[in-house]
């Protein structure tokens, strides 16, 4: 569209060129003017306040509008119908007072000036001037108004014959934005032509039209903080937009790396390991490849050893000297990533982008990770941070995994020396077993040949050395007995006789021995067993041997003067054997160990007894084997061991296999 160039005369022509032309609607019949606006004769006050009150009318209109292009498109329009002109149009100044025609509303039949822009520097320099002064223009006949021959021709052009053109000023609210993008103190001008013919300007028409230019400069000023207002609104929710994107990146990215993390670390095999992270790295990243090595430092290779590939040929297990590449080993080797693309086009592989990144800990690097992509791929921040994080995680399970791998091959040497010590002895319990009986059957018989020869007294010397012998004979088959009896327990050979055992009865009967033996060292010995007991299914032997070792360790450890108590209560679905002695304490450090085989409290035996220490080892090994428990307590001089044991023992049998 036509720059359009649009000239005024000086005020003082166009005050004395309106002066002249009042009466121009008459002498402009060629137009035809409508003479009942013009010639009626209207009382001057009257009009007025006519048209303060339609001003004021519009100017609600115009404030009741924010967007600002329908705000001026309010304003045009109701001018256009208040001054029943031709055309009404706003004017918009840019910088150095060029401007367009921001709205405009016109009659049928006549020229439209949309959009139209304005550069005549007589325009500029005239309505430069007019600013100062804050001045309208009225010009009632173009013909008449000693216009310059350009601006005459450009009014011509728009069909103009009588113009009004009001300026709108900049409000002091106007955005400071506004303000420093266009410094100039006008924001525009409010033009009013007449293109019917001419015609004068009345005072009303003038100072309303001026009225309603500064509300309009107002409405503009609050209209452009409006929309400033939107835009920042609008520039913080794509920030907010942008921040919760990268949110969700960093909340996805958190995910993949726990869940990555999680799966690496689950495990304690170093091949499944790689294989999970190379896994797990190239599905995420979307590569076409991804490998894991480990490095042999000693020898300077690189062994690839797991591989995640679609369309590469496959290079696992592949070993790579680290002198052939020392440009990229070298880096990894101080720890540093590194990404590059092939510039030749390698046969099996073509062209293709690669990251690698070392795999390494504070102990040093144990070997890499690498990335493989389309030639024309980079790797973003996103991808070089997971597979740092991934390789870091790769290298601390890798330690984990060889330090559990080491601990095993400990404990399972541990396990080869434990079956060795307890193979070496049952062999030796066996050996010894033999000629220990051979030596109890001596005796035996050297008891019978001193009673038949009547040397078999008290005060005879043979007769002490003789209880000697028996006593460290029997001592030592009690010995051997006990690690065979330990040795069968461990290996599970022998199954259990079950049958019902009524503790009523059998308690007190087996006790009675006991009895004997603590009265003798001025002991108390008491059974407090209930008569409603149920019968405890279980394996006799297996129950007699550890009531024996307990009141045996019972009556060893137990000071004279002091009580022992046997006791049994029954629970529901099990029952529990409790047998206590008083007047001694066993240390809480003392009281962990006293199960362990060979273990003796040191200095806690009054009477002197010595003992192997497998007592308490062969019971809890009996109790286990019952399916039951055992637990020691000690506390306020009193030293208890209580034995709990299913009521049925072939129901805890069958539990025990479901579990």
């Amino acid at each position: 569209m036509d720059p359009i160039h649009h000239s005024s005369p000086p005020e003082e022509h166009l005050k004395s060129a309106s002066s002249r032309h009042q009466p121009a609607a008459k002498s402009k019949k060629r137009h035809k003017p409508e003479p009942q606006q013009f010639d009626a004769p209207q009382d001057e006050e009257m009009q007025q306040l006519k048209a303060d009150l339609a001003i004021a009318q519009i100017a609600l209109k115009v404030h009741q509008v924010l967007p600002l292009k329908q705000l001026l498109n309010v304003t045009v329009t109701e001018v256009h119908q208040w001054l029943q002109v031709d055309r009404v149009f706003i004017l918009r100044f840019r910088q150095k007072w060029r401007g367009s025609v921001m709205v405009e509303s016109l009659s049928p039949g006549w020229k439209s000036v949309l959009s139209k822009s304005v550069s005549d520097a007589c325009f500029i320099k005239f309505q430069a001037e007019k600013t100062a002064q804050a001045a309208m223009t009225a010009i009632a006949d173009i013909q008449a108004a000693n216009l310059s021959p350009h601006q005459l021709r450009l009014l011509t052009t728009l069909q103009a014959q009588a113009v009004l053109t009001v300026p709108i000023p900049r409000c002091a609210v106007a955005s400071t934005v506004e303000a420093e993008a266009n410094p100039l103190p006008l924001w525009g001008v409010l033009v009013a032509h007449h293109c019917q013919g001419s015609r004068s300007w009345q005072t009303w028409e003038t100072r309303g039209l001026q009225q309603l230019a500064e509300q309009v400069g107002t409405a503009i000023a609050h209209a452009e903080l409006f929309q400033q207002q939107q835009r920042l609104n609008a520039n913080l929710e794509r920030q907010v937009q942008k921040r919760s994107g990268q949110l969700q990146l960093a909340s996805e990215f958190e995910a993949t790396l726990k869940r990555i993390t999680d799966r690496v670390r689950d495990s304690l095999n170093e091949d499944q390991i790689l294989q999970t992270a190379v896994q797990e790295v190239g599905i995420t990243t979307g590569a076409i490849g991804c490998n894991a090595s480990l490095y042999d430092l000693e020898h300077r290779t690189s062994t690839i050893r797991y591989e995640y590939t679609n369309d590469l040929a496959p290079f696992q297990g592949r070993i790579v000297k680290m002198s052939n590449y020392p440009e990229g080993y070298d880096q990894l080797l101080r720890g540093q990533y590194f990404q590059f693309c092939s510039l030749l086009h390698n046969p099996v592989r073509g062209q293709v982008a690669m990251l690698a990144c070392p795999i390494l800990d504070d102990q040093g690097v144990l070997g890499d990770l690498w990335l493989i992509s389309q030639s024309y791929h980079a790797f973003n921040d996103q991808d070089i941070r997971l597979v740092q994080q991934v390789a870091n995680q790769c290298a601390i399970a890798i330690r984990q995994a060889r330090l559990y791998q080491k601990a095993q091959a400990q404990v399972e040497e541990l396990e080869k020396l434990h079956r060795l010590k307890d193979d070496f002895l049952s062999t030796v319990s066996h050996e010894l077993r033999t000629p220990m009986s051979n030596i109890k059957l001596a005796t035996q018989m050297l008891e019978i040949h001193l009673q038949r020869m009547d040397l078999f007294d008290s005060a005879h010397p043979l007769t002490k050395y003789f209880r000697i012998l028996n006593a460290e004979c029997q001592r030592e088959i009690n010995l051997i007995n006990d690690l065979l009896d330990l040795s069968r327990l461990e290996g599970k050979h022998e199954p259990l006789n079950l049958m019902p055992v009524a503790l009523q009865t059998w308690l007190p009967f087996h006790v009675q021995p006991f009895i004997e033996r603590a009265h003798s060292q001025s002991q108390e010995l008491h059974v407090q067993v209930a008569n409603t007991l149920p019968p405890l299914v279980t394996d006799p032997h297996c129950l007699e041997r550890i009531l024996s070792e307990l009141l045996n360790n019972a009556c060893k450890y137990t000071p004279a003067h002091e009580q022992i108590t046997v006791s049994a209560v029954a629970h529901p679905d099990r029952i529990q054997l409790q047998v206590s002695n008083s007047g001694v304490e066993i240390s809480e450090s003392e009281l962990d160990r006293v199960f362990d085989k060979f273990y003796r409290i040191p200095n806690n035996d009054p009477w002197r007894h010595g003992g192997t220490g497998l007592g308490l080892a062969l019971v809890k090994k009996l109790v286990e084997t019952l399916k039951g428990r055992i637990e020691a307590t000690s506390h306020n001089r009193l030293t208890s061991f209580l034995v709990e044991l299913p009521t049925d023992h072939s129901l805890a049998l069958t539990e025990t296999t479901l579990r």
